[in-house]
């Protein structure tokens, strides 16, 4: 498939996810029941820590929370939003590069699983970094297990309890955020340990429920060795635009471009959308020349300036096309 192509058929794919209210604001409604997927047991636990057993990975930080909390319970942060100090917000590149990120926030209106969406991640060989919530694999243990073995596909953290990160109990949405470097501490590490169970190595990045943090936080998430990653392009507004409004957005995309979606509700209009982007007359182009390539955040994060603390883990044989290999358009 051409990187052209890859591109073209991308864009619908995410203006047919918008129409359904999503969980970038949590207090939003939505029609998308939780998952019925029974949650995540101790068993689940310690079968994926013995099958990991050969490379044990760390499922804690490289420090505690009691450091944490003596060398920064005295700071008073100086920034509050999106785009602090400490956060990525676009691929430090001026390659044609793009990265797609979608979130899986969970709870009672967020559990959802767009499997369809996925689907064509997997049917065109899209690459694509999942930040999945604690909450979300409560509710889908067996889905997770089935995205963290694609290697398509890049597994980061989005919380515990999908809160806004801040050390001083800021809120966003209207949703309250952590209280102080205790719960900034908790809100990261408690679903930190739970991927890096299943995944034998922790997770590189982080993004924080409704993607609101403070300088200070995001200090400490990189104490814990997690990278905050925003983005410039809000392709579905926490999935309440509408198609037409996705696709808007998504053609604001530029070289470095890091793209947000929601793959957690599923009548978000997906359906719709895939009837129309398998066809050339179905897709819209990014206003980029190809050749257009789209990374995993890790392809461009782990270079220099990345402030993770844990080494990179090899990155998997990616399973593409012939064309897109000799390309380079998957990363």
């Amino acid at each position: 498939m051409s990187l052209s192509r890859r591109v073209l058929l991308a864009i619908p794919l995410l203006a047919g996810c918008a129409g359904q209210p999503g969980t970038a604001n949590p207090a939003s409604s939505s029609d998308v029941p939780p998952s019925p997927t029974p949650s995540l047991t101790e068993a689940d636990h310690s079968m994926a820590i013995a099958s990991s057993a050969s490379s044990p990975a760390p499922t804690a930080g490289t420090v505690t929370r009691n450091e944490v909390i003596a060398r920064y319970g005295h700071i008073r942060p100086s920034t509050w939003g999106l785009d602090v100090p400490g956060v990525t917000t676009m691929l430090p590149t001026s390659d044609r590069v793009i990265a797609l990120t979608f979130d899986a926030c969970g709870g009672p209106h967020g559990s959802g699983y767009d499997q369809e969406l996925i689907s064509f991640l997997r049917r065109h060989e899209v690459p694509a970094t999942l930040f999945l919530n604690s909450r979300w694999l409560d509710a889908n243990p067996q889905v997770f297990r089935d995205l963290a073995a694609d290697p398509l596909f890049e597994i980061a953290n989005h919380g515990t309890r999908h809160r806004p990160l801040s050390v001083s109990g800021q809120s966003a949405y209207g949703i309250t955020g952590t209280h102080d470097v205790g719960e900034v501490f908790d809100e990261i590490d408690g679903n930190r340990g739970r991927l890096s169970a299943f995944l034998g190595h922790p997770p590189r990045f982080f993004r924080s429920g409704t993607a609101h943090c403070d300088d200070v936080a995001a200090r400490i998430a990189a104490d814990l060795g997690e990278h905050i990653v925003n983005f410039d392009v809000n392709a579905d507004a926490g999935a309440t635009f509408t198609p037409d409004q996705v696709a808007r957005a998504v053609l604001t995309a530029r070289p470095g471009s890091i793209v947000i979606g929601h793959m957690n509700h599923p009548s978000g209009g997906t359906a719709r959308g895939d009837r129309q982007r398998d066809t050339p007359a179905g897709g819209l182009r990014l206003p980029l020349r190809p050749p257009i390539r789209i990374h995993r955040l890790r392809r461009n994060l782990s270079r220099v300036g990345d402030p993770c603390h844990q080494p990179n883990p090899p990155e998997p044989a990616l399973r593409v096309s012939r064309a897109c290999a000799s390309s380079g358009s998957a990363g």
